[in-house]
């Protein structure tokens, strides 16, 4: 039983023929399950693709660093994209065109820098406890109940758990957090049906009002700057680093989205990825157990292992930019204007750059890998990602290196964020 099938080479005539009718808002079913056989046929005959919409798809690791590097070429705003999408002024446009992730300097600068003061090493490293002690009270419920579903059991409930208390939102109020995040991320499709697009709007409005009221909590009694981000952001004004209204809802938006649907993606895509390598998994096991908890020589092998994870199944495997003026990629001309859409997920199996990328190797070095990004858009929160991700995984397997899944995993069928809705499992 696995969740991604092995599936034997194309030949080179059908590899052709995938490679020539690719359209990424057309999508057959079984890309979901398992895009990377087409993603290899991109890559090695259309690695700059032109689209039937006229926007231009990026398999090559070199091709997606250059563009990454060249932030005043390639700009990360979605105005010009999103107007026609979601409709301009609407939550889902207001959300999407504010957020740190799709705008560029001075306003990307401002929120980075704020966001990042309260996300130093220290800040992080104060994070560990809470972080062990959740997941350990998450790993006995599983252990009393022989089992569970990885992803509404263990994987999802961290980084909502982790992020809420970045914001320092109320426990109780927590509840709503996990749905409007997969609603507002899953707006970012290439295609939306009318009811995702509803339902992201409807999220957009209701996470906002919340916040508006927690906002104005925290304005009366702020917290600690150095770990509450949302004070610090309110704070900030008073800096000269001052973000409007919006602004400052819409990336604490940002924020809980962010660090919600990557980090469940890593954890839930790790612990499939481990069925499906059971030697890899044997390996890693072994490691974790030869080592008492919290051992310092942990976390090496633990960090390769996670960014192995994450260059093997990428949590987000798509990223945009539009070209500013008329420029030159992989060899191929783009004019002014253009759409370009960057394959993370195709980048991170690159053979150009990875030994063997269709494997997956816990021991690899020199992991390049593109999953957090590269550039000055690179993720704010990959440190607190890697930790939660050896926290979570070394200590489930410590607990259950025998675990195994009893039904088939449920994709979550997105072509942006590759994770799972339900991994069931069961445990000795």
């Amino acid at each position: 039983m696995t969740a991604l099938a092995i599936t034997p080479p194309m030949t080179e005539a059908r590899a052709r023929e995938v490679a020539a009718g690719f359209d990424l808002r057309a999508l057959p079913p079984d890309f979901y399950a398992n895009p990377y056989p087409v993603y290899a046929a991109l890559r090695e005959r259309e690695p700059v693709r032109a689209m039937p919409d006229g926007s231009w798809f990026l398999t090559r690791h070199a091709d997606l660093v250059a563009v990454y590097r060249d932030a005043a070429c390639f700009s990360s705003d979605k105005k010009v994209e999103f107007a026609p999408k979601y409709g301009a002024g609407s939550p889902l446009f207001e959300h999407h065109t504010t957020s740190l992730v799709f705008n560029d300097p001075p306003l990307h600068t401002r929120v980075r820098k704020l966001i990042m003061g309260a996300l130093t090493r220290r800040a992080i490293a104060d994070l560990e406890p809470g972080l062990v002690q959740l997941v350990e009270g998450l790993l006995d419920g599983i252990e009393a109940k022989g089992g569970g579903d990885l992803i509404e059991d263990f994987a999802a409930a961290i980084p909502v758990e982790i992020i809420g208390n970045l914001l320092d939102v109320p426990h109780a109020e927590r509840g709503p957090l996990r749905g409007w995040s997969l609603a507002i991320l899953g707006a970012l499709e290439p295609r939306l049906s009318p009811e995702q697009e509803a339902l992201g709007q409807r999220s957009v409005r209701e996470f906002t009002d919340y916040l508006r009221r927690l906002v104005a909590q925290r304005r009366r009694r702020p917290g600690d700057p150095e770990h509450d981000v949302l004070t610090r952001l309110i704070q900030g004004e008073a800096a000269g680093e001052r973000l409007s209204e919006s602004e400052l809802l819409q990336n604490c938006v940002f924020i809980l989205n962010a660090g919600h649907e990557t980090t469940t993606n890593l954890i839930g895509n790790a612990l499939v990825a481990l069925q499906e390598w059971p030697g890899e998994r044997e390996r890693l096991s072994a490691l974790v157990t030869r080592h008492a908890p919290g051992d310092p020589a942990l976390e090496p092998p633990l960090t390769l292992a996670v960014d192995e994870f994450l260059r093997f199944e990428s949590s987000n495997q798509l990223g945009n930019r539009r070209a500013l003026r008329a420029c030159e990629v992989g060899g191929v001309s783009l004019p002014e204007g253009a759409l370009v859409t960057l394959c993370i997920g195709a980048a991170n199996r690159d053979p150009a750059l990875f030994d063997d990328p269709d494997t997956l190797n816990l021991a690899r070095e020199d992991n390049r890998h593109l999953a957090f990004g590269f550039g000055i858009h690179q993720c704010a929160g990959l440190s607190l990602a890697r930790l939660e991700g050896r926290i979570a995984i070394g200590r489930f397997l410590r607990r259950f290196p025998d675990y195994r899944l009893t039904a088939p995993p449920e994709r979550g069928g997105r072509a942006r964020f590759r994770g799972f809705l339900h991994a069931p499992f069961a445990v000795r």
